[in-house]
C-alpha cells in the first residue's frame, strides 16, 4: 500500500476520491435526495461546499455520513479506512493513533465508525440448493490460569454461519442453546442447504429444518469425514483469523462493542477475492446513514 497517495495526504483529493464513489451519477441532496444542486466556488466558501438547488440547503459528500462533523481531515479518514481494510487481523487504535497523529480516544472512536460502515452487505440468506453452510462457535475471553491477580474478563460467545466458498455472517450471543442460535441460524441460511455442525446438541433439533444436517464428533478427534465432505474447518479457518486479531492485535473486545468488531471480520473475509484498493472503497460505500457520534458509542460501554 502507498501510503503516500493523494487521497491519503492531500484533503481535497481525497474529498474528490469520496464523491467519485459516493456520487458516480452526480451531487445529491441528503437533505431531500434531490439531484439539482450547485457547487459554491470562490475564497468564500470551503472546498466541496455544495447547494442544493430545491430545498436551499447546504451539504459536503460526508454529511448523512459516519465521517460528518469531525474534525479529523478527510484523507486521515481515507488512510484509517485502507488500512483496516488491508490489515487481515485488523489494527489497534494505538497503533493507528501513532501512525496518523491523533489521541488513542480519537482513534479508537474512528475505528469504531469506520466498522459501522463496515456492516451490511448482501441481506439474503447464506447457502442454497446444493450448498453447505458450517455453524460453528467459539468463545473471546482470557483464562483464570493467566491473571495473577484479577479475574478474566467474562466469556463471551461468538457463532458464525460460514458458506463453502461463499460468505460468512458472525454474531455475537448471549447463550449457546438450541433455542437461542435456531432464530439466528433458519434467518440466516436457506432451508434448501445442507447443514454442518459438531456434535454439540444445540444443532441437533434445528438441523432437522435443513435439507440435511452432517455432523463431525470433535471430541472423539474426528476432523474430516466420507471422503473429505464431512468438516466444519471452513468455519474453523474464520475463527483462526478471527482469534489471532483478538490474541495479537485487540487483546480485549467490550461484550458492548463486540458486534462491531466481527464485523470487520466479516467484511473482510467476504472481501477476501478482491484488492485491498477495492475493500477499502466498499467500506466507503458503506458509510452513508450510519451516524454514530461518541456520546452514543461511549453509553454503549457503560
Amino acid at each position: 500500500m502507498d501510503i503516500t497517495a493523494p487521497r491519503f495526504t492531500d484533503e481535497n483529493a481525497a474529498r474528490e476520491h469520496l464523491e467519485a464513489i459516493q456520487w458516480p451519477d452526480g451531487p445529491f441532496c441528503p437533505h431531500c435526495g434531490s439531484f439539482k444542486a450547485t457547487r459554491l466556488e470562490g475564497t468564500h466558501h470551503r472546498a466541496g461546499l455544495i447547494q442544493c438547488n430545491d430545498c436551499r440547503q447546504q451539504f459536503t459528500v460526508t454529511v448523512g455520513t459516519v465521517f460528518e462533523r469531525s474534525k479529523v481531515a478527510l484523507n486521515k479518514w481515507l488512510l484509517v479506512n485502507h488500512l483496516l481494510c488491508s490489515s487481515k487481523k485488523g489494527m489497534s487504535a494505538h497503533q493507528i493513533g501513532r501512525m496518523i497523529g491523533v489521541s488513542y480516544k480519537t482513534a479508537w472512536f474512528m475505528c469504531h465508525r469506520i466498522r459501522e460502515a463496515m456492516k451490511g452487505g448482501p441481506t439474503g440468506p447464506l447457502g442454497g440448493p446444493d450448498k453447505v453452510v458450517e455453524a460453528d462457535e467459539t468463545y473471546v475471553g482470557g483464562k483464570a490460569k493467566n491473571r495473577a491477580t484479577r479475574k478474566p474478563a467474562a466469556k463471551k460467545a461468538v457463532v458464525a454461519l460460514v458458506e463453502r466458498d461463499g460468505n460468512v455472517r458472525s454474531f455475537h450471543v448471549a447463550n449457546v442453546t438450541a433455542k437461542d442460535l435456531r432464530g439466528l441460524i433458519v434467518t440466516n441460511v436457506d432451508r434448501a442447504s445442507h447443514l454442518m455442525t459438531d456434535e454439540s446438541l444445540v444443532y441437533t433439533r434445528v438441523g432437522r429444518e435443513f435439507n440435511g444436517h452432517s455432523v463431525v464428533n470433535h471430541s472423539a478427534k474426528q476432523y474430516v469425514t466420507t471422503g473429505g465432505f464431512k468438516h466444519s474447518n471452513t468455519a474453523e479457518n474464520f475463527f483462526s483469523i478471527f482469534k489471532r486479531g483478538v490474541i495479537g492485535t485487540y487483546h480485549h473486545m467490550s461484550e458492548a462493542h463486540l458486534g462491531r468488531y466481527t464485523a470487520e471480520f466479516d467484511f473482510r473475509y467476504n472481501t477476501r477475492k478482491i484488492s485491498d484498493s477495492e475493500r477499502a472503497d466498499a467500506a466507503l460505500k458503506g458509510i452513508y446513514g450510519k451516524r454514530l457520534t461518541y456520546r452514543r458509542i461511549d453509553k454503549l460501554a457503560a
